[in-house]
Order: C-alpha cells, then structure tokens, then sequence
C-alpha cells in the first residue's frame, strides 16, 4: 500500500462512472415520476421487514435512490454530495484495488449498513408499535402501525460511509482540504470526526430526523472490518 501515489484529482475508473450514471439516471426517473412519493420510492426503497411493502430485492435496490423533491422542489444535494464523495474517495479505491474487488466492497458494505440499521430500527419500531397498543382504537392503530413500519429508506450513504472509511485506513496520511477548515486534515482524522458525528446524530436522534446515522455507521464498521480482514490476511482478491 505504501507504494502507491496517486497525483492531482482522481479520474472516472468504469465502476465509479457507470454507478454515478445509474444513480443519477434513477434520480431523473424519481423526478420525472412523481419525486419523492413516486413509485420508484415505493417499491425499491428499503421498509421494516414487517412491512408489506418489504422485499429482499430492496437490500440492493434502496442504494441506487436517493432523495429528488421535497415541498414540490427539486432536491440536488442528496445525490450531489453522495456522489462527490464516491468520485473522491472511490476513485483512488478502484484505481488502487481494481474494479471487480471495489464493485464488491460497495455492494457488501451498502448491504451490511441496512442489516445493521434493520435491526436497531427493529427495535425502535417495536418499541413504538408497543408504546400506542392499547391506547388507541383500533382503526387508528393500524394506520400508526402502517405509519411506523412504511417509512422508507433510501440512499447511496452506507455504502459511501464505507468507501470513506476504507479510504482513511488504506490512506491514514493522505491530507485534504474541507471546505470551510482554512488547513488541511489528514484522512484519518477526516474519518474520525464523521464517525463522531454520526454516532452523536444517532445518540440524539430526534423523531422528525430522516437521516439513517445508524445505517452510515453500520457501512463504516462493514468497510473497515473488509479492508481490516484484507490487510491481516494479504489478499489481493475478494471475488
């Protein structure tokens, strides 16, 4: 690892350029169908396996969405952030490990974060449902089950979490610019502060936040526990 360098910004190796395509194309079909309450949404978004909107396709289909209107306006900085930061960071990643083994690592590492935010969201939702039994008739009962269980999940932010982190450990030294910080940080303190943040964000999550901290934090834990393994063990292939 130490050998490699990479000068200038990163270019567009085909698994980066091709997953910016078909996310980007997917956020045009969301607009063009309805935004966020199209039936895209509905139907590849990810929902509470008790859900009967739930579907096993989902656990790869959720990371292809994201966000595309909100109060009947155009919402660009879902996808535009998500995809910066995979051109950034998976760039180099690709460049480095090659295309098949970085095509591997983002669908594992997005799939890992919704297992792991599957469960601890399981729980709340139980939690929930089992806080308005029995206080209210049942009609309204079962539109506030629905309600709970129905809330989609959607987003390329998992398995970009994971990329991120697997950069910071692949590149510990490697030092950035973040726009407003006037000095440069070196990667693994980047990678630090977002998992801090994160970790703060779903520790005070309050009920009218849409951000999933844990399934960010669930695909930063899968990236490092990959690139850990890989390191301890010297493969070269992950097929």
């Amino acid at each position: 690892m130490a050998n490699y360098r990479q000068s200038g910004l990163p270019g567009f190796p085909p698994v980066i350029k091709y997953l910016i395509i078909i996310n980007v194309v997917v956020w045009l079909l969301e607009i063009l169908t309805g935004g966020s309450g199209s039936w895209i949404i509905r139907t590849f978004a990810l929902y509470d396996i008790r859900s009967s909107l739930f579907k096993p396709f989902q656990f790869v289909s959720y990371m292809f969405l994201h966000e595309a209107t909100s109060g009947g306006r155009i919402v660009f900085a879902h996808i535009f952030f998500n995809m910066f930061a995979l051109w950034m960071f998976g760039s180099t990643l690709e460049n480095f490990w090659g295309s098949k083994r970085f095509l591997n690592f983002y669908l594992i590492c997005g799939i890992g974060a919704v297992i792991i935010n599957m469960i601890i969201m399981y729980f709340h939702n139980t939690s929930l449902l089992h806080e308005y039994a029995g206080a209210i008739d049942q009609d309204t009962g079962i539109a506030l089950r629905d309600e709970i269980l129905n809330v989609p999940l959607y987003g390329a932010s998992g398995a970009i979490f994971g990329v991120l982190v697997a950069f910071g450990y692949t590149f510990p030294n490697t030092e950035m610019f973040i726009i407003p910080i006037p000095f440069p940080i070196k990667a693994k303190w980047l990678v630090i502060g977002y998992i801090l943040i994160e970790l703060f964000g779903g520790v005070r999550a309050t009920p009218g936040d849409d951000v999933a901290h844990y399934a960010h934090l669930g695909g930063g834990l899968v990236g490092f526990l990959i690139v850990f393994i890989w390191n301890r063990t010297n493969r070269r292939d992950f097929y």
